[in-house]
């Protein structure tokens, strides 16, 4: 017989890749529970993760894929306790164990930092954030599985008409789409949201306007070549690798929207791995400075 986990007293919903060690997971088969002493996640051969594998007490290894669900009880579910009331899947709890996974980050601990007084999704400022946030964990940590559960928090958002919102929102569906592109139709369906606000002008003429005004933009992207140029050349590699981070932005932003007239997704993908590749080789010389 299949039992639904969800009615378990206690037990909680939430994404597999946020687990955390010292999260009590609800094992699979015999229903028992067990304390995760290890997270890690496999990548596929695309380098796309693929597998969050927790460690539990006692050694056995419990698979999850990505982008399924894992529940979890109270830790001290078995003294007799009420479950814990905080919701695992909430954006606080998220950026929480984000924080906790990269302790030696002060980038994403300044920011985790803000966000932990409450994260308001109708805020600018909690959207840049989490904006910052899902870029410093993709390109500076390489943790792809965090990246795009930050970004998703972005994607969720609707077009309200507020552009100044709609930017970080943006932003967050191009990292995401960009972080799935190994997955056609997940990718496709962020890429299809990148482009809703292009479509909300009603008037016949401001539409054609507008369009034309965006397709000059896609087609000449500022992409911040004379900024480089002008660091690179006066070794200043924390400037330089400042303005090389906003270069990805825009390279991601046109990938989103399937690139352009001058520049195609290929090529943009190319651009992209070379772009991380740079801020890479900067990180590690700052590193040494």
């Amino acid at each position: 017989m299949v039992v639904n986990r969800v009615e378990r007293t206690g037990l909680r919903a939430v994404p597999a890749e946020i687990l955390a060690v010292g999260d009590v997971l609800a094992l699979p088969g015999s229903g028992d529970a067990a304390e995760v002493t290890a997270v890690t996640v496999e990548n596929d051969d695309f380098g796309v993760p693929a597998l969050v594998v927790a460690t539990v007490a006692g050694g056995r290894r419990v698979s999850l894929a990505t982008g399924s669900t894992a529940y979890l009880e109270a830790a001290d579910a078995e003294a007799g306790t009420p479950a814990i009331a905080a919701d695992h899947g909430s954006p606080e709890a998220l950026v929480a164990r984000i924080a906790q996974a990269h302790p030696d980050s002060a980038a994403i601990q300044g920011i985790a930092g803000r966000l932990a007084r409450g994260i308001n999704l109708k805020a600018g400022s909690n959207l840049q954030d989490l904006h910052q946030l899902a870029l410093a964990l993709f390109i500076d940590e390489g943790d792809t599985a965090s990246a795009l559960g930050v970004a998703d928090l972005l994607a969720d958002l609707p077009f309200d008409g507020n552009f100044g919102r709609w930017k970080w929102i943006e932003g967050g569906l191009a990292v995401a789409a960009y972080l799935t592109r190994h997955d056609e139709q997940r990718s496709a369906r962020y890429s299809a949201a990148i482009r809703v606000a292009d479509d909300v002008e009603s008037d016949p003429l401001r539409a054609k306007t507008a369009a034309a005004f965006r397709q000059r933009q896609l087609n000449e992207p500022n992409v911040y070549d004379p900024e480089i140029l002008r660091a690179s050349t006066a070794g200043k590699a924390d400037v330089e690798r400042d303005y090389r981070i906003l270069r990805i932005g825009v390279l991601l932003h046109l990938r989103a929207h399937g690139g352009s007239e001058t520049l195609s997704r290929e090529v943009l993908e190319r651009r992209i791995a070379a772009e991380l590749a740079a801020i890479g080789a900067l990180t590690a010389q700052l590193a040494t400075t």
